[in-house]
Order: structure tokens, then sequence, then C-alpha cells
């Protein structure tokens, strides 16, 4: 395969093909610089043909809690006591740009990624009385 840019759907194909073939290459040697630069053009191809939505601010959240080992008590610090936790994981009352701070500057997370809106589920309570 010539390296060139990746302008169709099949030529990124071919160079995912060939990436994976590369994959064992030692290091150092030209078939992992070749790897080198078709990732590249692989991740280029992708950032503009096949862009990649922002997850769920809460659904990351779970995700950050489960990579880094964290309990519900270990977001207190950022989102208040046990029972705000509770109803933030359990999508009953929205995040507060406050919230969103705390956990971006505590935590290292992105705020542009907790910023953006979620669906809340209606309580027990309101939706026995609608």
């Amino acid at each position: 395969m010539e390296l060139k840019l990746i302008r169709t759907q099949q030529e990124h194909q071919a160079a995912l093909a060939e990436a994976e073939r590369l994959w064992d290459a030692p290091a150092g040697s030209p078939a992992s610089d070749r790897l080198d630069v078709l990732a590249l053009l692989i991740e280029q191809y992708e950032r503009t043909h096949v862009p990649i939505d922002d997850p769920d601010p809460i659904d990351f959240l779970g995700h950050i809690m489960e990579a880094r080992s964290l309990a519900r008590r270990d977001l207190e610090p950022y989102i208040g006591p046990r029972g705000r936790v509770s109803d933030i994981l359990n999508r009953t009352r929205p995040l507060t740009l406050n919230m969103i701070r705390k956990l971006s500057e505590g935590l290292q997370l992105p705020a542009d990624v907790l910023i953006r809106p979620y669906p809340l589920h209606q309580p027990a309570d309101d939706i026995a009385a609608a």
C-alpha cells in the first residue's frame, strides 16, 4: 500500500488492514516507522469523517469511577453529601455549574463533557402525582 492521504472509506479500510498487519513490527524498524505514519493518516481521516460524540456526562462519570476505582463517597468533596451524589448518579438531579467546576479541577475531568445536557429521571413521587 502506498502511503498517501486517505480520502475514501475503501482507502480507510485498506489502511486499517495494513496497520493491523504491521502491528507487531519491532520498534525502530522500517515497518514500525511505516505503521507510525499510517496511524497518523488514519487518525486524520477519522477525525474528519468519523467524529465521535462526547459521552453522556453521567455515563462518563460512571466510567471514570470504574476506571479509577472510585466509590460514591469519593465524589462527595466535589458534589456534596451522599444523598446528592446518589441523586446525580441516579439522574434525579442535574450537575450544577459549581459541581462541574469542582469535578473538573479536583479529578482533572474535561468540563466540556460534564456540561453537556443529559436526560434526567423523574422521581417516583412526581410520576405518581402526575
